[in-house]
């Protein structure tokens, strides 16, 4: 399954795929970059609801995003996070600005 790209006003979700993975990771940058490059983008939305493994690679997406978009509070949101991404997500650090 290939990552789903949707827009809705300023916010970008992402529908993950099953195995979030090196080459998964560099592909959801380079098309989250070029979108946020020709439309107005104030929050990133990742829905973990169908992956079952995510690697190093992914948390650094994840963190990458953010510092794409500034920094700010509440621009990244995951949801249908599972206990073992929940977990990943906890041990990473990223749950201090998701």
């Amino acid at each position: 399954m290939k990552p789903v790209f949707e827009t809705t006003g300023t916010c970008l979700n992402i529908k993950l795929p099953e195995e979030l993975d090196h080459p998964a990771s560099e592909l959801i940058r380079r098309e989250s970059d070029r979108i946020m490059g020709k439309i107005y983008i104030r929050t990133i939305c990742f829905d973990f609801g169908n992956t079952v493994f995510m690697d190093s690679s992914g948390v650094g997406l994840i963190m990458g995003r953010y510092r794409a978009m500034g920094m700010r509070g509440n621009c990244i949101r995951v949801t249908g996070v599972s206990v073992y991404i929940e977990k990943l997500l906890h041990l990473s650090g990223v749950y201090k600005f998701v």
